[in-house]
C-alpha cells in the first residue's frame, strides 16, 4: 500500500516557521559556544528569504537545523505544516523530509560521488523517490519516468546530452554547480536552502546561476532560503533578509529596506564593507562600535 502523503499547510500559513532556536556546542574546557539563540523567522510560500553575516555568526547553522542535519537544544521547527525539530529516523521519514525541503552547499564538487556520470546521479535521486510515489507500477514504466525527469531536470539547469554523459571532473565549477542544483530538485522540494551556493564561482558564473534561480523560481513557485555574506546576491534573488550577528538575529526587514536603510550598526557595517565606486575601508571605530555587545 502507498503511504499517504502528509496534507499541506493550510492556506495563509507559512512554510516555514522557526520559533525560538537555540544550538549550544561544547567546547574543550567545559566552556559552551550559543552558534544559535533564541532565533525565531516565518517564510511564506514561494518567497525567498536571506538570512545573512560574516562567518561565525550562526546562518549555517540555522541551516543545517531545518534540514535536520542538527537538532535545536530548544525551540521548533515547523515545515510545511509539519513539526520538524528534531532529525528524522528512518529512511521513509528522511524522504519525507526531502520532498519538503532540499540544501545546496558551497562545494559542489565535494557533494558529487566522483564515480558517478550527471545523469546517473540524478537518475538515483530521482528514482528513490518516485520508488515511495508509484509503488505497483511497472519497472519499465518507472525506468521510463526516471529518464524523462532527469531529461527535464537537465534542461530545466541548462546543462547538455554531453554533460549529463560526463562526471563531475569534467565539469567546471559553474556546471557543477548546477549538478549540485538539479539533484536537489530531483526531490521536487518546496523549499530549496541556498549555503553560500554562488559563494566559490567566479562574479560571471555567479551571475548565471543568480538568473537561472530566479528562473526555476518562476517556473516552479519554489520558495528559497539564502545563507550568504555576500550582500550583492542577497538583493538579486531575495524579498526578505534577517541579519544574524553572534547567534542572534539584530534586524529584519525586507530585503531593500535592510540594504538601502539599515537600522542596526552592525547591517551598516556590512553594508559599508563593501567594494563600490568610490569605497573607503571602514574605520576601525566604526568597527570596534558595531562589535559592542547587541541590545
Amino acid at each position: 500500500m502507498t503511504a499517504a502523503a502528509a496534507p499541506p499547510a493550510p492556506a495563509g500559513a507559512p512554510i516555514v516557521a522557526a520559533s525560538g532556536l537555540r544550538r549550544v556546542y561544547h567546547v574543550r574546557g567545559g566552556s559552551e559556544l550559543v552558534a544559535v539563540g533564541d532565533v525565531s523567522f516565518t517564510i511564506a510560500p514561494g518567497s525567498s528569504l536571506a538570512i545573512v553575516g560574516e562567518s561565525g555568526s550562526g546562518k549555517t547553522t540555522v541551516a543545517k537545523l531545518l534540514v535536520g542535519l542538527e537538532a535545536p537544544d530548544a525551540g521548533s521547527i515547523t515545515i510545511n505544516g509539519l513539526d520538524r525539530s528534531r532529525p528524522d529516523r528512518g529512511s521513509r521519514a528522511r524522504r519525507e523530509r526531502g520532498r519538503d525541503i532540499q540544501i545546496v552547499f558551497q562545494d559542489p564538487y565535494t557533494s558529487l560521488d566522483r564515480r558517478q556520470s550527471v545523469g546517473d546521479a540524478l537518475a538515483e535521486v530521482v528514482a528513490l523517490h518516485l520508488r515511495q510515489r508509484t509503488e505497483g507500477a511497472s519497472r519499465t514504466r518507472n525506468t521510463d519516468r526516471v529518464r524523462a525527469r532527469v531529461l527535464e531536470l537537465a534542461e530545466m539547469v541548462g546543462l547538455d546530452a554531453r554533460q549529463v554523459r560526463s562526471r563531475p571532473q569534467g565539469l567546471s565549477g559553474g556546471q557543477r554547480q548546477r549538478v549540485a542544483i538539479a539533484r536537489a530538485l530531483a526531490a521536487e522540494p518546496k523549499i530549496l536552502i541556498l549555503d553560500e551556493s554562488v559563494a566559490a564561482l567566479d562574479v560571471s558564473i555567479q551571475a548565471q546561476i543568480l538568473n537561472l534561480l530566479a528562473d526555476i523560481r518562476d517556473a516552479t513557485g519554489i520558495t528559497y532560503v539564502l545563507i550568504s555574506h555576500d550582500l550583492a546576491v542577497v538583493r538579486q534573488i531575495t524579498d526578505e533578509c534577517i541579519v544574524m550577528r553572534r547567534g542572534a538575529v539584530v534586524e529584519r526587514a525586507t530585503t531593500a529596506a535592510v540594504l538601502d536603510h539599515p537600522q542596526d550598526a552592525y547591517t551598516r557595517l556590512l553594508r559599508d564593507s563593501v567594494p563600490r565606486p568610490g569605497w573607503k575601508p571602514v574605520s576601525r571605530r566604526a568597527v570596534t562600535a558595531a562589535e559592542a555587545p547587541p541590545g
